[in-house]
């Protein structure tokens, strides 16, 4: 296999043209990979809890680069034009928008969801950029940038539901869009990597737990959790 790419979390290797295997790893990082350790475990947990939430997309007709389950810590996905941003959306305040506005309460409840988007640049730390930036610097078209807050918006339905319907909070979460023959789809990944889940005592299924000082055991209890809240992918591919 061509290794393609190598983040702080996955390996990206093409297995043949246009079909990609992303490699979820045990590396765990926070605060731009100042702290960063192995949790055993991790990458499997995190590969099923992916694989399983696009499926759920998927069926809601919202379209992804996912393919298939193909067990352990890989998934196989189509080959994507990545485009340079990240897509939050925001149901509660919390984290980084909580600094830069104070004047709303942890865990507020947002009206309605609120959309940002970041350069993806790991040496300027992901700044937030306007929708005019983008589309000033080429990125998206005003068409395309309009497809992919309705992308977002509606996979924020599909996956705030579901955590209701369980009990949870979705706080926040993180998607990338890419093109796949023209056409724009929800790439990378959706784990307790890209997203903050809380329980009905406010405790986290996710990367916070390491962020704010959690051993590499007690994240590896929090994925466990989310893994078995969210379920088993049934698109498992053909060996």
């Amino acid at each position: 296999m061509e290794e393609l790419y190598s983040g702080k979390a996955k390996t990206l290797y093409r297995i043949e043209p246009g079909k990609l295997l992303m490699r979820f790893r045990d590396d765990v990082t926070a605060f731009d990979g100042k702290r960063k350790e192995v949790a055993g475990g991790k990458g499997v947990l995190s590969a099923k809890t992916s694989a399983k939430l696009f499926e759920l997309l998927e069926e809601a007709g919202i379209p992804t680069h996912y393919i298939c389950y193909r067990g352990g810590p890989d998934m196989i996905v189509k080959e994507a034009k990545v485009i340079p941003i990240e897509v939050i959306v925001r149901n509660y305040a919390y984290g980084s928008l909580l600094k830069r506005m104070p004047l709303l309460k942890p865990l507020q409840k947002f009206t309605r969801p609120i959309i940002e988007l970041h350069f993806k640049s790991d040496e300027l730390h992901d700044p937030l950029i306007l929708p005019q930036d983008v589309i000033e610097a080429g990125l998206l078209t005003e068409d395309e940038l309009r497809e992919v807050e309705r992308l977002a918006l509606e996979v924020n339905n599909v996956l705030r539901n579901f955590f209701e319907s369980k009990g949870y909070r979705l706080i926040d979460f993180k998607i990338e869009v890419g093109r796949v023959d023209g056409k724009l789809v929800v790439v990378d990944e959706l784990s307790g990597d890209t997203m903050r889940i809380l329980d009905s005592e406010g405790r986290h299924l996710d990367k916070e737990v390491f962020r704010k000082g959690g051993s590499v055991q007690e994240l590896l209890e929090a994925y466990k959790r989310l893994a078995e809240i969210v379920g088993e992918p049934r698109r498992v591919c053909e060996q």
